[in-house]
């Protein structure tokens, strides 16, 4: 009988960390300069017509990592998203641990992003065609249980596209 129980336990822990390293995927390239990738996907953006959107973490944030997945799989939000951003995931590393040059990227990140990271992450920054910081969206309010709610997602996403906030009253 104990052998069937430690059987049991096994295959559920080995179920539980594939199912973790599934969704644990890398979504934040750890390597590139965070500024300049923002520089990039601002020149596409504005050959675009589009806004970026920073969904600004790491790699080391399981919620994060969540939501990567989520916008995803889910094809009404990739599609708001896709038509009307450049979607970026933004490495933050304040880590000392990983040097001088990546902790000064980190405290620049955080002074161009207007200091996103206050609100925890990942935390989503919407910048214009310029690169102006016109909102930042605390993730923990699109959340519900251990996902997104899609509603609350969309509505963030359709309030921030260039349409609605470039929207010209008669």
């Amino acid at each position: 009988m104990k052998k069937i129980i430690l059987v049991m336990l096994v295959a559920m822990l080995a179920n539980s960390v594939s199912a973790q390293t599934a969704l644990r995927s890398k979504v934040y390239n750890e390597e590139i300069n965070p500024l300049k990738q923002i520089d990039q996907a601002l020149v596409k953006a504005k050959a675009n017509g589009k806004f970026v959107v920073c969904q600004v973490g790491g790699n080391w944030c399981i919620w994060c990592l969540r939501f990567a997945d989520f916008i995803t799989k889910d094809t009404t939000i990739s599609k708001v998203v896709s038509d009307n951003f450049e979607y970026i995931h933004v490495n933050y590393n304040p880590r000392k641990s990983e040097g001088a040059e990546k902790v000064a990227q980190a405290t620049a990140l955080m002074e161009r992003l207007d200091n996103c990271g206050r609100f925890g992450f990942p935390v989503f920054v919407v910048l214009d065609e310029e690169g102006r910081v016109i909102h930042i969206q605390d993730s923990s309010f699109l959340e519900e249980g251990k996902g997104y709610n899609k509603e609350k997602v969309l509505r963030f996403f359709n309030n921030w596209t260039p349409k609605a906030v470039n929207l010209k009253t008669p």
